[in-house]
């Protein structure tokens, strides 16, 4: 049976119940008509996904496995729950890799505990005599991980909130800013405020006077006045001047 990566939350489920190698192998009493027999857990697995997987006997695992769960403390060690997970497994791996084939920025052991917490969610209203309850168990923990799939794929991560929000809101000094070496330079009063200038502007060029000594240029310093209309008060101004000319 296919098995995820040694960190995994599936792969350390697989740790828990079947123990370090050489363990003791614990088994699983399945009544079969009038006869009880007893089953590895490879071989309760392989009734409910191998090639020659029985029906009646897989729907009798389920049932023995979740009476065994239901049946055990609270305070208890949590086996027999573990147990009723780790028959789930198999049937969650094809989504699994589905998803994180789609979503390939997707941590692994977050989606394979969100399908966890769905069989364990699931496993308190499980009917043991439902010969469908595995197959319900296993539905349960696919819808769980698309659900979160689907859920955090529209989130936007960001490694460190404070590094882009001191890049945002960083202001160089007017001083440090670079000064292109030809073009110009526009000075608006009063600042901008964060939604634009609230007005249409119009641009226009003063008519040059007689005396006026122009050298190379046709715009030596260039004053726009912004009006909402022509009736309306004066709202602001904005100067062109040569880059690095003196104010």
């Amino acid at each position: 049976m296919t098995s995820t990566g040694p960190g995994s939350v599936f792969a350390r489920i697989d740790q828990a119940v079947l123990g370090p190698p050489g363990a003791p192998q614990r088994s699983l009493t399945v009544h079969v008509g009038s006869r009880s027999v007893p089953l590895t857990l490879e071989e309760s697995r392989n009734a409910l996904y191998g090639p020659r997987r029985d029906a009646t006997v897989g729907a009798t695992v389920w049932r023995e496995a979740l009476i065994e769960a239901m049946r055990e403390p609270r305070r208890d060690n949590g086996a027999g729950r573990l147990l009723v997970v780790w028959l789930a497994l198999p049937g969650l791996y094809r989504n699994l890799y589905r998803i994180l084939r789609l979503w390939q920025w997707l941590d692994q052991p977050d989606l394979e505990a969100e399908a966890v917490l769905a069989v364990l969610v699931a496993l308190g209203a499980a009917d043991p005599d439902d010969p469908d309850t595995g197959g319900r168990l296993i539905k349960e923990a696919v819808n769980g991980m698309w659900a979160y799939a689907k859920r955090v794929s529209r989130e936007i991560p960001f490694v460190d909130v404070g590094v882009f929000a001191e890049a945002r809101n960083a202001v160089v000094p007017s001083q440090e800013l670079p000064r292109p070496p030809e073009g110009w330079e526009l000075h608006i009063t009063p600042p901008p405020c964060r939604e634009g200038l609230r007005a249409t502007l119009r641009f226009a060029e003063p008519r040059p006077r007689q005396d006026d000594r122009r050298t190379g240029t046709r715009l030596p310093e260039l004053v726009l006045r912004a009006r909402r209309h022509e009736e309306a008060d004066l709202i602001g101004t904005l100067v062109l001047r040569p880059a690095g000319a003196q104010r």
